[in-house]
């Protein structure tokens, strides 16, 4: 497996199931809207019960809860990278207004968006480096499978 597809989300793998692909498609493609989940289940040819059991088992978290946490995780960049308003962020991530950003955003990542935008997490490599097959061994970390 490559690391890339081992490292992905939960969701990333759930998308090979037909009917949680085409959901989440569904709701990535268009976060700002205002879902239910009654929507994506008869999109798909679900009962909302059904549908939801699917969703949770493949994806791990409830259909609205995967919605809740896409939005924060889509607001959180431009928070910390631009100068757009919290309110004009809100409303592009599907969020009614900052205030519901902020308590959605607060109860998901532990602080408002506010805090974040004033102090934004260090960001960090997702994955290492490749390794040049070129480079002596010696000078290869131990981490990469050569030796110290």
């Amino acid at each position: 497996m490559d690391v890339l597809a081992a490292d992905a989300p939960v969701w990333h793998h759930a998308a090979a199931d037909p009917v949680v692909g085409e959901a989440l498609h569904l709701l990535h493609d268009d976060p700002a809207h205002p879902w239910t989940v009654a929507e994506p289940a008869a999109r798909t040819g679900l009962s909302r019960a059904a549908f939801a059991r699917r969703f949770s088992a493949r994806v791990g978290e409830p259909p609205m809860t995967h919605v809740a946490s896409r939005r924060i995780a889509l607001a959180a960049d431009p928070l910390g990278e631009t100068d757009a308003t919290v309110a004009s962020i809100a409303r592009q991530v599907g969020c009614a207004d900052t205030f519901a950003l902020g308590v959605a955003f607060k109860r998901i990542r532990g602080i408002t968006p506010t805090r974040h935008r004033d102090h934004p997490p260090a960001r960090h490599p997702t994955r290492l480096p490749p390794t040049d097959p070129r480079r002596p061994a010696s000078n290869r970390s131990s981490r990469s499978g050569g030796t110290p």
